[in-house]
């Protein structure tokens, strides 16, 4: 053992020169007395370590003879840990309950795929990015001399596409749900394929995506697994949602949401890494330790601080203009070899940056800070060192504010102009405010570190990761504290601040765009008004206001213009009358535009005076937000040719009653106006988010095909613009759909899109019979033989052709095309029938038999699981016109007002909610001005079960129960407490 310690100090003395990014792997003393322990170093990063990936618990055994071992047999042995970490690594499970089943089935599969691949070269990653050679050096963002971390090698490879044939999990082009196994043959879900967990990726960086995307969203690595492969599979969330819940443990539409955000973050960050990795070395300036420095950036802000040295037309940093005077060499050996480090060697005096022992220290200093905020394990120990100490967002009134925007602007933000909240506690809305105001000139905005943050991370440095291995002079310690100031406050601070800052207000954005879903979410799904004939009243002052009357199916009858506020009300009076009787109208629909109350003490006053006897009218009010954008939108022009746009403006806001989600999607959803600074966040991901949204609605009410409009026919999943022109054109010239096959006779709807759509598409029995009485009554007979023959002329492929038009009444239901056969054995199985389906006596079959055996003991006869045939049960119970809009809340109808100043402090009254945001909620009570709930008010003891969500438990349209705690008059602010949701 003595030779051997000899033996490592004098390799350690002869070592020769670093590269500006190779370090120290142990940190000794640096006094005398612990140049003992310098003789038990070993120069750990002699031995090629950055080809190891992190071992598993099977590789331990053979890392203390690593460093005996040669180059080959160490590129053998890199090979043998790479097999036994596949054999070792975790593995997804889609159903626990089945692992002990699976596991000799699976340990086989493993142990023939780790075979294979002991033959294949690990380094895939690095010959991608055509790495040469000469530059693998070791890299300096691991802790003293530890491995580098590799490309990611992504074991799966080849394995995956095998397996995917076998044990795939969505629909490809036929429609069968292929979730059986050998090892479970009740087709419940089994072990996913080994290599599961490890995605492949288009680039491939150092970390796996699965297990950040699981530490990010706080959601099992296999079922982060199961996600990333359905949307690279190109499914739907509506669809995943409904028909792939095992797979994704039940979580619901805002989850998955969520996980593909947070997907395409991490994908757009690997992809302009490896844009700048390719521009770097087409520059010339790489080296393998940046090059593993930015395969381990996670997010755009370490992207940017390790890569911005190197863009193209920078001057330089200091450290790299202390670099080409030929500093590098005295920065490394004074933390190596302090001793022996003589400054005074590098004086040149007619070199400028040289030519002083003054000018040589700072460029010392600038190397050693560079090294130091580039360092890993440094930067993870700081911003550790973070999460737990007290780090403040502050605020304040810009200088130069007054000057250049007005007062009413500056007095928004007083709240912010002396504030101060710890970054972990303050509120989404309050980090937008403040982004706000300093967007427009008005706040400046800090982040505060405390000093001892900068003290413990001095002393940590100091004593640990970048402690001298020898003893050192005190004018060189004096460099080195000098250093870690230095890189701390100029580089290491102004890091984390942007960090933060990006952190913060990435959270606020998602948090203020998931609001706006959840509110637009409640709009589009408000209980339709059906067989009503509605007059929809667009209220003004000097051009009047417009009226339209539709019929219960949503044709125009009638549309005008009154002027109620011109001195003319008594006049227009008789005539909105005339009308009301004639059309036999009972419900007025007002918008909440301009000149809205007056109108409304107007349709309140002949209310209460009852002068449309004997009709029995009342009145409700609706927003009118984007009705003004539609009515002079292209749509609106083909929809209602030659009408004038401001009728058209009416016509919307009735039909906003009669079916809200039909008229709704019409237009751009972020005009609906329910969201909190939504003009302040990413635009992209505001527009992505409400699309979803919307096709989520759409798709889980369901449309009748064969009388939907373009437009909501659009917004089923698995649809688009394209798309549904083609269906439209289809039923046009062929007549209405017979059954949910012959959308595959449709151009461009391949199986793909038939898959996503199909469950989400209704087709109407009673109408389909009404079609085909009609064709046998046809005295040609030609008709009838059309329905029951296939258009053999639609389509480029015949075999799209090959479908027998026969109605099934399963394509009323929310079933799937391809659960089409276990729904018959289930009513086999329970002496059911098709023509039962949505009846009483149905519901008493299910019921009989599912008290006898269970709804998982039925799902295994019949080979499924037991959230298939959930959905096999409900789409036979269901009554034919079973609408998931019935659960949520109607219009509140009115016959009277009441004034602002008619309320008073303990008043108890009923509202509905307006919108909701993060800081509270908006109640319309009825007085002309939405009442605020603050969101201290909202707690879960006041909600019922139902209402309760992931973040606040009210939305737009839900009616409660408020007393009133506060009125100021003047300012027209109403301050409310929840009581109850009603």
């Amino acid at each position: 053992m003595p030779s051997l310690r000899k033996r490592a100090k004098i390799q350690a003395e002869n070592a020769e020169p670093k590269d500006e990014c190779s370090f120290f792997s142990e940190l000794p003393s640096d006094s005398e007395e612990d140049n003992k322990e310098d003789s038990i170093w070993e120069p750990q990063k002699r031995v090629p370590r950055n080809r190891r990936q992190p071992a598993s618990k099977g590789s331990k055994r053979k890392q203390g003879s690593r460093v005996k071992k040669s180059s080959q047999q160490v590129d053998d042995e890199s090979k043998d840990v790479a097999v036994k970490e596949e054999l070792n690594s975790p593995v997804a499970i889609v159903d626990a309950d089945l692992e002990e089943k699976s596991h000799k089935l699976h340990t086989t599969k493993t142990l023939k795929t780790a075979a294979k691949k002991q033959k294949k070269p690990v380094q895939r990653a690095k010959k991608r990015l055509k790495v040469d050679e000469e530059t693998s050096q070791p890299s300096p963002f691991e802790a003293g001399g530890s491995h580098v971390e590799t490309p990611s090698t992504s074991t799966c490879g080849d394995a995956c596409k095998k397996e995917e044939s076998e044990d795939n999990f969505t629909v490809e082009p036929s429609p069968v749900k292929r979730i059986r196994t050998e090892s479970c043959p009740q087709g419940r879900p089994a072990r996913v394929p080994d290599g599961a967990s490890d995605i492949k990726e288009e680039v491939e960086m150092n970390w796996d995506i699965v297990q950040v995307l699981s530490e990010r969203t706080n959601i099992e690595p296999w079922v982060c697994a199961n996600i990333i492969r359905l949307f690279n599979d190109d499914n739907t969330i509506p669809f995943v949602v409904r028909y792939r819940k095992e797979l994704i443990n039940n979580l619901d539409a805002d989850f998955l949401r969520e996980v593909r955000q947070t997907l395409d973050e991490l994908r757009d960050v690997a992809k302009k890494v490896h844009s700048r990795i390719q521009k770097i070395k087409k520059d010339g300036k790489m080296s393998e330790c940046l090059l593993q420095a930015l395969l381990n950036c996670k997010t755009f802000e370490e992207l940017e601080h390790v890569s911005a040295p190197y863009k193209m037309g920078s001057k330089g940093t200091k450290a790299q203009r202390a670099k080409q005077l030929g500093l590098e060499g005295a920065a490394w050996t004074l933390l190596e070899n302090p001793g022996q480090l003589n400054l005074l060697s590098y004086i040149r005096p007619d070199v400028k940056g040289l030519s002083e022992l003054n000018d040589i220290e700072t460029g010392v200093q600038h190397i050693l800070a560079d090294m130091i905020a580039k360092d890993k394990d440094t930067l993870d120990f700081i911003r550790g060192l973070c999460k737990h100490r007290y780090i403040c967002i502050q605020s304040s009134l810009a200088k130069v504010s007054s000057k250049k925007v007005n007062e009413k602007e500056v007095d928004k933000f007083q709240l912010y102009q002396n504030f101060s909240c710890n970054i972990r506690t303050i509120h989404h809305h309050q980090i937008l405010a403040i982004n706000r105001g300093e967007n427009l000139k008005i706040l400046t905005v800090k982040i505060n570190i405390s000093d001892g943050v900068r003290n413990e991370f001095h002393r940590w440095c100091i004593q640990n990761r970048w402690r001298p291995r020898g003893f050192a002079r005190p004018e060189l310690m004096k460099i080195l504290h000098n250093s870690l100031n230095d890189s701390f406050k100029r580089l290491i601070v102004p890091l984390l601040c942007r960090e933060f800052r990006a952190k913060l207000t990435s959270d606020a954005e998602k948090q203020s765009v998931m609001m706006f879903g959840q509110n637009l979410r409640q709009l589009l799904l408000t209980s339709p008004v059906p067989g009503r004939t509605l007059m929809g009243v667009d209220p003004g002052y000097k051009h009047g206001c417009k009226l339209a009357i539709i019929s219960p199916t949503s044709q125009i009858l009638h549309t005008d213009v009154v002027y109620l506020h011109c001195g003319q009300g008594f006049r227009e009076a008789e005539k909105i009358k005339r009308l009301l009787l004639h059309f036999n109208c009972r419900t007025v629909v007002i918008g909440n535009g301009t000149a809205c109350r007056e109108t409304e003490a107007y349709f309140a006053d002949l209310i209460m005076k009852n002068y449309f006897a004997p009709l029995d009218v009342v009145y409700c009010i609706v927003s009118e937000a984007g009705a003004s954008i539609y009515s002079v939108s292209p749509e609106a022009n083909k929809e209602m040719p030659g009408l004038d746009p401001n009728l058209r403006s009416a016509v919307s806001i009735a039909r906003r009653v009669q079916d809200p989600l039909a008229e709704l999607v019409k237009f751009d959803p972020k005009h609906i106006g329910v969201g909190m600074y939504q003009h302040d966040v990413s635009h992209t991901l505001l527009k992505a988010t409400l699309d979803s949204v919307v096709e989520e609605c759409v798709s889980f009410v369901g449309v009748d095909i064969n009388i939907c409009s373009e437009v909501l026919l659009r917004h089923i999943a698995g649809l688009n613009a394209n798309r549904a022109k083609n269906i439209i054109e289809w039923r046009e010239k062929n007549g209405p759909f017979i059954n949910r096959e012959q959308l595959k006779k449709v151009k461009g709807l391949g199986p793909k899109s038939f898959q996503q759509c199909a469950g989400f598409v209704r087709i109407n029995q009673d109408y389909i019979r009404t079609f085909c009485s009609r064709q046998h009554t046809d005295s040609s007979g030609q008709s009838q033989e059309a329905a029951m023959v296939t258009n053999e002329k639609l389509g480029k492929k015949k075999n799209k052709a090959d479908v027998t038009l026969i109605p099934n009444p399963l394509d009323q239901t929310c079933i799937h095309p391809e659960s089409y056969d276990i729904a018959v054995r289930f009513l086999s199985s329970i002496g059911g029938s098709l023509c039962e389906i949505g009846k009483p006596e149905m519901q008493q079959k299910i019921n009989l038999s599912l008290g006898k055996e269970g709804i998982e003991k039925t799902a295994e006869r019949l080979q499924t699981t037991a959230h298939t045939l959930q959905v096999i049960i409900d789409g036979l119970s269901q009554p034919k016109t079973f609408d998931i809009r019935t659960d949520f809340d109607k219009p509140d109808f009115k016959r009277s007002i009441v004034c602002l100043e008619d309320l008073q402090v303990g008043t108890v009254l009923t509202g509905k909610v307006e919108n909701a945001t993060l800081f509270g909620v908006f109640v319309d009570i009825g007085v002309g001005k939405a009442g605020l709930i603050p969101i201290q008010f909202i707690t879960e003891a006041k909600l019922s079960k139902t209402k309760r969500r992931r973040s606040l438990g009210l939305g737009p349209g839900e009616k409660v129960e408020v007393k009133v705690l506060n009125v100021d008059i003047p300012r027209s602010r109403i301050s409310l407490d929840l009581l109850r949701v009603l």
